[in-house]
């Protein structure tokens, strides 16, 4: 099949600009070949597409700037039959390409580095880091070992062999390195990381339940110094075997109707949290662990968060009515976003992106712009 190669062009004037370093690797990268199978997401749950069987769907899939998943809880889309209809829990992926640029770019890599990517999953990543750098400058670990069995089977049927290595990455790493660069979020920043990055070394990641990126170099006590770059990206967040555990939503089965220990009325209409990125990410920095769910029926619409110290947080309105607000548990979840939501309103911003980033060596992340403070990892 060679008309792919008019598709990589597309998709390389889309997502790169002319005078960009990534431009030919997108445009020399097979990506149909390292996804030929995938998950549509549907109402009643998550629906199999296989390439090879339609390619006209399998062009226009694979080299739109799409993310495509791959893995729904333990069932990868390789292994799948056409009638299973999993539930919709994507545990594994292959990123929009624009996302993957833009991690890159962050990197800062140069020639000869040794350059460790984080979270295999499709290879693209992996691929585009080869098809700049050569292959033997270039790892990637996963926690799974399909995906890096997968990986390297297809990788070296487009002509790269890197090292791909099954790992949890939150543990030991498997050499030491010159950039780290994650394509998955973590809950902080493993101290594994900073150990195997070399002297001035660089690390890009996400954190879990945040859309901010953090760019930092490794100091001499060990730490590193950076900042959270002018920009956003969204990952699945890292896991430590087959599928993520289960959600705090199926601990608090109260919250569904229980009246909370504190019954209030909102000040803001009820909001899909996950969807205001800004929003969500400060809640996680000033609520570490917190996680939410939302749902509409007709116009009623109900938001609730939860926390693994036990505490959560139910509103519910019609439409942008005052909520009703119940609240349970060793913290109140529902006014720590309210403050969050009026900083917004009245300052126009939320101090996030600039901000400056310190990490410690054992993995501790301290944010700061002006008087905002913030740290994660350190529960």
């Amino acid at each position: 099949m060679t008309e792919w190669t008019e598709h990589a062009a597309a998709l390389a004037d889309e997502v790169t600009h002319p005078q960009s370093r990534w431009r030919d690797a997108v445009r020399s990268t097979p990506r149909h070949l390292l996804v030929p199978r995938w998950w549509w997401a549907e109402q009643d749950g998550a629906l199999l597409a296989d390439g090879p069987a339609d390619p006209e769907l399998w062009m226009r899939a694979t080299y739109s700037n799409t993310t495509l998943v791959t893995r729904i809880g333990a069932l990868h889309a390789d292994h799948a039959e056409p009638g299973n209809r999993p539930a919709w829990w994507p545990t594994s992926s292959s990123t929009l390409p624009s996302l993957v640029v833009q991690m890159l770019r962050h990197a800062r890599p140069a020639e000869g580095m040794k350059i460790l990517d984080v979270g295999t999953a499709s290879g693209y990543s992996t691929a585009l880091l080869c098809h700049r750098f050569g292959a033997q400058h270039v790892t990637s670990v996963d926690v799974d070992p399909y995906l890096t069995d997968a990986a390297r089977d297809r990788l070296a049927e487009v002509g790269h062999r890197p090292e791909l290595v099954t790992v949890d990455a939150t543990k030991e790493l498997p050499g030491t390195y010159d950039r780290i660069v994650a394509m998955v979020a973590m809950p902080r920043v493993p101290a594994s990381w900073l150990r195997a990055l070399r002297p001035g070394g660089r690390l890009v990641t996400t954190l879990t339940g945040t859309t901010i990126i953090i760019g930092a170099q490794k100091t001499p006590d060990g730490g590193a110094v950076g900042r959270v770059e002018r920009d956003w990206a969204g990952f699945m967040h890292a896991r430590h075997g087959p599928a993520y555990p289960p959600r705090l939503i199926e601990q608090f089965p109260q919250a569904r109707e229980q009246e909370g220990e504190e019954v209030s009325t909102g000040r803001y209409p009820v909001l899909n949290v996950s969807d205001a990125w800004e929003v969500s990410t400060h809640l996680t920095l000033t609520a570490p662990g917190v996680e939410t769910h939302y749902e509409e029926l007709g116009d009623r619409r109900t938001a609730w968060l939860f926390h693994p110290d036990g505490s959560w947080a139910r509103a519910s309105a019609e439409w942008t009515d005052p909520p009703e607000v119940h609240q349970s548990g060793p913290r109140r979840l529902w006014d720590a976003l309210e403050r969050i939501r009026n900083r917004l309103n009245t300052e126009g911003a939320l101090p996030l992106y600039g901000a400056h980033a310190r990490i410690t060596p054992d993995g501790v992340v301290h944010l700061s712009r002006g008087k905002w403070h913030a740290s994660i990892g350190d529960q």
